[in-house]
């Protein structure tokens, strides 16, 4: 997984590019018709139900925007929100509230939808022991975001790309001639490299199952698209020697029944790909 430092240095990164995306040369709106003298003040409204997400975020974005800003907050991150409910105030000068309304909103609406989900899932799993993880199905340059947002949700996030954690999946097994041939290579990359880093291996049928556990040294079996019998096989023939994890396909009515087949995780994409954004609205008081 990322480092607390490398989770900063990509939220700062989103940030800038977000706002030189929106502002380019100026808020010309704002500057057209607001004195660059004037204060104002806006509260946060929620007029969804939910959990709330992002707020820390938008506090990044303010204090990006302009330091001068001061955010007076009532709810916090992963509070269950409804319709009505005012999440903060924000003050200061009115320019900036306005450079800043757009990138708050779009980052809270989408990260509220996403530990929205994402708790809900959690919800499905309670008494499991099987905990939720998300994907890196995500939204180019937002991908910190989101994987926040599914940590305020109650979730775990998978790998955060493609450099913290080593993923074998179906096209890196036929390409590398096998599963044997793809840990064996893997091994020696690591070794050769001197990364520290875990290895999880997808199997697509239960004889896959056992060519990993004859390989040795994986973290985690990934147990793609398997129904209940073949996963509950799996979980019983892999035992202690590593994690399990089951994804392909699985929704909220299938999601309990795969846990009750015993496995530490279950991934889904859908926690971050396939949302609808929580209604949020910046309003000047």
């Amino acid at each position: 997984m990322i480092t607390e430092a490398q989770f900063l240095n990509e939220i700062q990164i989103l940030i800038a590019n977000a706002i030189r995306e929106d502002v380019g040369d100026g808020d010309h709106s704002s500057l057209a018709c607001i004195p660059a003298t004037a204060q104002g003040k806006a509260k946060l409204l929620v007029k969804d139900n939910g959990i709330i997400a992002g707020v820390d975020f938008a506090k990044m974005i303010f204090e990006y925007v302009d330091s001068n800003l001061k955010v007076e907050t009532f709810i916090e991150d992963g509070a269950a929100v409804k319709y009505g409910d005012i999440v903060f105030h924000v003050e200061g000068s009115s320019q900036s509230i306005l450079k800043a309304e757009r990138l708050v909103l779009n980052s809270m609406q989408r990260m509220s939808a996403i530990a929205t989900k994402t708790n809900s899932y959690v919800q499905l799993l309670e008494g499991t022991g099987t905990k939720i993880l998300d994907t890196r199905k995500t939204t180019p340059s937002f991908r910190v975001a989101e994987k926040w947002a599914v940590k305020i949700g109650g979730g775990e996030n998978h790998r955060f790309a493609l450099y913290d954690m080593v993923m074998l999946k179906d096209n890196h097994i036929d390409f590398a001639g096998g599963i044997a041939l793809a840990i064996d290579k893997t091994k020696e990359y690591l070794a050769t490299q001197k990364k520290d880093l875990k290895i999880i291996v997808e199997a697509r049928d239960i004889d896959e199952v056992k060519e990993i556990l004859v390989a040795k040294g994986v973290f985690r079996i990934l147990l793609d698209n398997f129904d209940y019998d073949m996963t509950r096989e799996a979980v019983a023939l892999i035992g202690n020697e590593c994690l399990t994890e089951s994804s392909g396909n699985i929704n909220e009515d299938t999601i309990r029944q795969y846990a009750e087949c015993g496995v530490n995780y279950i991934s889904s994409g859908a926690l971050t790909h396939s949302v609808y954004n929580m209604d949020l609205s910046l309003k000047a008081i």
